[in-house]
């Protein structure tokens, strides 16, 4: 991770409604603004950044129960943001 990497909440995918996120891990950032998705298989990681384009900081990063993804900001008015595929 990069030296100013601030993480701020962490999630560990197990839903259904993103099935190749199936077992990485979800980090917020707040510095960064954005969710790092980390696959972790075989001693190796690939990290991928996700939603960057918010311009928030993320403060927390949740699974929901139906395998939603749920993004919490501390932008001054603050949002909760849900997260599924696109249709």
């Amino acid at each position: 991770m990069d030296a100013l990497y601030c993480p701020s909440g962490i999630a560990l995918y197990s839903g259904e409604l993103f099935p190749q996120w199936q077992g990485d891990i979800l980090i917020g950032a707040l510095v960064n603004n954005e969710v790092r998705r980390v696959r972790l298989s075989n001693n190796a990681s690939d990290v991928e950044g996700l939603f960057g384009e918010l311009d928030e900081r993320i403060r927390d990063v949740r699974v929901g129960p139906e395998g939603e993804v749920y993004l919490l900001t501390d932008s001054s008015e603050g949002r909760l943001l849900r997260v599924v595929p696109a249709k």
